[in-house]
């Protein structure tokens, strides 16, 4: 899972939005993403990712445009997810 809040005005977030939200569908249709989207106060998003190394994540958040655009930052959260619903 991983954690963002915007470290800028909801202005100048709002201008790199449209190439972050590319960015994640592009993510979602490669299967590196299962879920996307913003947390109910405004504050940021969170991203749930598929099982992948610490590697491969930060991979996508060095790619990301809020974090080329330094609008974000991020936190990582990794558990062991030994219960899934089916098809995951």
């Amino acid at each position: 899972m991983l954690k963002s809040t915007y470290l800028q005005p909801p202005d100048v977030v709002e201008q790199t939005r449209p190439a972050h939200l590319e960015f994640l569908k592009a993510e979602i249709d490669a299967g590196r993403l299962l879920l996307a989207g913003r947390q109910e106060d405004g504050s940021g998003g969170m991203l749930i990712t598929t099982d992948m190394s610490a590697e491969d994540a930060q991979d996508i958040l060095d790619r990301d445009p809020y974090t080329r655009a330094g609008v974000a930052h991020y936190e990582r959260s990794s558990f062991n997810g030994a219960y899934r619903a089916p098809g995951l």
